[in-house]
């Protein structure tokens, strides 16, 4: 879906920013101007989550008929519907599998076959996909070997006996099956191994990289935000600064030149809060590196910036 994107679209880091297709106002034909975000959300596809952001441009010219009318990208909308953090491709799946299950079927047969021949049978594999706590849960059911989307199913909890319910059909189609995968859910696991007593399993590499690599730097963000409480410190001595200077009406320059430093101040604690909400995106992007990154980044500029108001 997104290798489509046209060129002016910015994608970094699987995040995306969209823009109205309407570059100039189509009744003045003045250039549109940035307005605001219409809205940010992380969507769910089927080849992973993507950080998404619809931007709003607006005519400013003070003659235009239209002015203050506002423009917004046809084609963000299109990626999923309104209120849902899932993609139109994950929402296609899941209505097809329940709508059309015999068709599903005799194509899902079709595939497994080749698999069974290539690789002697099938490796199952389970995922759980959330988009908010407290909603349902897509869970989807997959062949390992040829990634063949077998089964999948919303439901508002995942206990052993509702699981084991959606695998038992997938086992009654017959394929050998010689191994499973799944992401580490507790309930998944008891749920393959009470249908597959001594059937060999193991975690996804996923799982594998990042358990250990998330652990110890969860362990570096948490010692990186205890650094980082004297932030509240120095907001309040800003704070009470700011008060003292503005008093100091009759100092005009003064006032000027503080009022200046305090500015730039709160601009570089605006900086170092954000990095408190840095979540990442592990492993790859370890959200602890990230922190102790930016921070070095934050903290150079901010030695830049004292060196030249000396």
């Amino acid at each position: 879906m997104f290798a489509l994107l046209s060129k002016n679209r910015q994608e970094e880091n699987r995040k995306i920013y969209f823009r109205s297709e309407f570059t100039f106002c189509p009744h003045c034909e003045k250039k549109l101007q940035r307005a605001h975000t219409v809205w940010h959300k992380e969507i769910t596809t089927l080849n992973g989550v993507v950080e998404v952001w619809s931007i709003a441009y607006t005519c400013k010219n003070m003659i235009c008929s239209h002015k203050g009318i506002f423009y917004k990208s046809a084609e963000a909308e299109m990626l999923g519907m309104k209120q849902s953090s899932y993609g139109g491709d994950v929402l296609s799946l899941a209505g097809e599998l329940c709508f059309t299950p015999h068709m599903a079927v005799r194509e899902l047969t079709a595939a497994l076959h080749v698999t069974i021949e290539l690789n002697g049978g099938i490796v199952l594999s389970m995922h759980a996909v959330q988009q908010k706590k407290g909603n349902e849960t897509l869970y989807i059911i997959y062949e390992v070997f040829s990634g063949t989307v077998i089964a999948a199913k919303n439901m508002e909890s995942g206990t052993v006996v509702e699981l084991q319910a959606l695998i038992l059909p997938v086992i009654k189609l017959g394929f050998p099956i010689v191994g499973i995968v799944f992401d580490g859910q507790y309930s998944i696991r008891l749920a393959f191994e009470g249908l597959f007593p001594g059937l060999p399993y193991q975690y996804c590499h996923y799982r594998y990289i990042s358990t250990p690599i998330a652990g110890a730097d969860r362990k570096l963000k948490k010692r990186l935000k205890k650094n980082m409480r004297a932030i509240r410190d120095f907001e309040r001595k800003i704070g009470q600064m700011e008060k003292n200077i503005s008093k100091q009406s009759d100092e005009a320059a003064t006032s000027i030149g503080g009022m200046a430093e305090i500015k730039m101040a709160k601009k570089y604690i605006a900086a170092a809060r954000a990095l408190l909400l840095e979540g990442g995106d592990p492993p790859p992007n370890l959200p602890g590196m990230l922190i102790y990154e930016r921070a070095q980044t934050i903290q150079a500029s901010l030695s830049r910036y004292l060196v030249r108001s000396d």
